[in-house]
């Protein structure tokens, strides 16, 4: 995969979309409060065979999806985002649980073209558009990232951005892997981004051997 490939063929349309779509959703969820005078959003839980997944979306894109392990911090962002935000249960919002089990199911490209709004700065969208831009089965290096932005010199930025991603699976900074292939970097644990990886068939089916004992 080279810098040019990726950059013409897919980061371009792909950012086009992810800021149009992102800006529709946060208007309409600005728009639509909870019924007390503020902003409302649908949270859900989804179960996978590697934990407990939390979601929360607006009615037109998922805003944030990550492992229960750390919903604290999820949810800290998700109200610094969106100030006074009411998050109300709704099963399946748009459809998005069902995906992510049909995910889980197999169907590594389930996840495809769902809208996400991440409220990024640009130069993270930037950095998200790419990840959504590396299929499954494939990973890219941090500096191969830094390099399809355009900011050779900016391997810590590009680690920094991904890092902070909101949208875990959706968008897939699971992909990114140190120069030498070594898994480094996701906060729902390794054991997690190496079975994602085998999942999808980039790295070979291998034992947990550093599974947490609970999994939640």
């Amino acid at each position: 995969m080279t810098s040019d490939a990726v950059t013409a063929n897919r980061t371009g349309p792909i950012r086009r979309k992810y800021l149009i779509d992102g800006y529709r959703a946060l208007q309409h969820a600005r728009q639509h409060g909870s019924g007390e005078g503020g902003l409302a959003l649908w949270i859900d839980s989804v179960r996978s065979p590697i934990g407990t997944l939390i979601m929360v979306a607006s009615d037109d894109a998922l805003c944030a999806l990550d492992f229960h392990v750390v919903r604290s911090r999820m949810l800290s962002q998700v109200r610094s985002r969106f100030p006074g935000v009411a998050l109300k249960r709704r099963r399946d919002p748009n459809g998005y649980a069902t995906r992510v089990h049909a995910y889980f199911a197999g169907d590594v490209r389930a996840l495809d073209g769902i809208t996400v709004d991440c409220g990024g700065t640009s130069f993270q969208e930037e950095v998200w558009n790419v990840l959504r831009a590396i299929p499954p089965g494939s990973t890219m290096t941090y500096r191969e990232l830094a390099e399809v932005v355009r900011r050779p010199q900016a391997i810590r930025a590009v680690g920094a951005a991904n890092g902070r991603n909101p949208v875990c699976l959706v968008v897939p900074c699971h992909r990114v892997v140190g120069s030498d292939g070594h898994l480094t970097g996701y906060a729902g644990g390794i054991w997690r981004k190496r079975w994602l990886l085998a999942h999808e068939g980039a790295l070979p089916p291998s034992p947990r051997t550093d599974r947490e004992p609970r999994c939640k």
